[in-house]
Formats: C-alpha cells, structure tokens, sequence
C-alpha cells in the first residue's frame, strides 16, 4: 500500500488557488488533496478560501459548500452527516476522524483535508475499502449457532453478557484506527487491523454465538493478531472513542488461556 495516490513519484504538488468571495467576513482556508486516475498528474492541494458565514459548523459542511459553490468536481464520501455512517472517515488537521463530526472552529489556521492514509485512493478524498471490508467478512460478522432460535421470542442476553458488548458494538466500520495504525501499513495485506479485530472480538464474547472456539482458531496466526505492537494510535483515533487496543489485548488473553 501507499500513502495517498502518488502514480508518478512521492511529490504531492501545489495545486490551484480559489481566492476568498467578495465581501467576506470571516474567511477560512481549506488545504484540500485532489487526485483523480483520469488525470495522467501527480497528486495536487487545492486551497479554497470560503466565508465561515456561509456553510455549517462542521468540516463536512465546508466540503459540501466547496462542492456546491466554487468546485463541482471534488470528491468525496459522506451520507448521514450524524457520525453514525462513517462514510465521511478523512485524515483532517493530520487526525483521522469524520467530517460530519470534526468542528472547523477546533482548527487553527489552513484546514487541512487528506483521504485516509496509507490506502489506495480512488479519488481525491475517497481511499478504497474494498481490502478493509473483505477483511472484515472473513470474521463472519454474525451469529453462528446450532442451537436453533426460540420460536415465539428473540435469543436473550442477562444484563452482565449484554454489557460485554457495550464499547464494541457501536463500531461504525470508518476504519479510522486501521488507516492510523503502523502495523496495518506494513502488513494491511494479512494484519486484519484494529478495527476488523475489535469487530472479531464483539462476536467472540456474544453469549449467544456459539462458535467462539472456530473464531479464536482463525485468529491464532502470526499476523492476522499478533501484528499488533499496542501502539494505541488507534484507540487514540477513533471518533466513537472506543477502545480496539484493548479488544485485542482481550481477544490474545483468551488464546492464552486456551492454551493454559
């Protein structure tokens, strides 16, 4: 993988200005990366200068004024603007975080707007996730029981099982703490990422999946786990502020144990 689109070399080039419109009262600046495959061009930052005046608080409403306004053809993600979708996941002000939730107010000077990083890039603020969500399907992100469910009620959880998944559960799938973690960078073709093991780690401990022994053997393997240095960035990161360090802290603990 590389960080960001670089198709020629690893220089990102300046790219073109949008001066400030007329009458403007409270002017800010937006340091924007652009890249498209149809452009046979390095990488490029685009500087826009918009009136805080005429868009929302959020660094989501200034791309989509930008979009609507000055420049058509920026790209980027983005659907429920409520920090629930994760569609908007961008590196902003060097942080990986959402759009819809990161406060233009909470940034001092140029805002600078970057596609996550170290994932390719489809275009300009869109990285491909593509890996990430296979990734994601090879920990079978549902219940698999034998047992079969009741028929006139749904599989019920005491309030002590159904707190253990409070903290993994609220995972929007951004990958954020992926596209922040050093290990995934160097090996994102076999680590499965903090944000794929936080996910492993919420059916691991579901009381009512009864597959927890087939879920640990597919992670017992030197990199789809064990990749992971507790570095935290990804903790650090992730915009729900949930914790994946510690679900895969929890998740090694019990291979551990097995092992015992």
């Amino acid at each position: 993988m590389v960080e960001f689109a670089l198709p020629k070399n690893s220089k990102i080039l300046p790219g073109k200005e949008f001066p400030a419109p007329r009458a403007c009262k409270h002017p800010k600046k937006f340091k924007i990366y652009r890249w498209s495959p149809d452009d046979d061009e390095n990488p490029r930052v685009d500087t826009y200068t918009i009136d805080l005046d005429a868009c929302g608080a959020m660094v989501l409403d200034a791309l989509i004024y930008i979009k609507d306004n000055i420049d058509s053809t920026l790209t980027f993600r983005r659907s429920c603007r409520e920090g629930i979708c994760g569609s908007c996941a961008m590196n902003i002000d060097g942080t990986n975080t959402l759009a819809c939730t990161k406060p233009i107010a909470e940034i001092s000077g140029a805002v600078k707007v970057y596609p996550l990083p170290h994932m390719e890039v489809v275009k300009d603020l869109v990285p491909d996730l593509n890996p990430a969500y296979a990734q994601y399907a090879l920990v079978e992100p549902w219940i698999k029981s034998e047992t079969p469910p009741p028929s006139d009620r749904e599989r019920l959880q005491t309030p002590e099982d159904r707190a253990k998944l409070d903290g993994l559960y609220e995972c929007i799938l951004c990958f954020c703490c992926s596209a922040s973690c050093p290990s995934y960078w160097w090996n994102s073709a076999r680590y499965l990422g903090p944000s794929v093991l936080l996910q492993a780690y919420r059916w691991i401990v579901d009381s009512r999946d009864e597959a927890t022994e087939d879920r640990l053997d597919a992670l017992h393997d030197p990199f789809r786990l064990y990749r992971c240095h507790t570095i935290m960035n990804c903790t650090n990161t992730c915009p729900k502020g949930l914790n994946p360090a510690r679900a895969i802290a929890e998740t090694k603990k019990l291979l551990f144990l097995r092992q015992e």
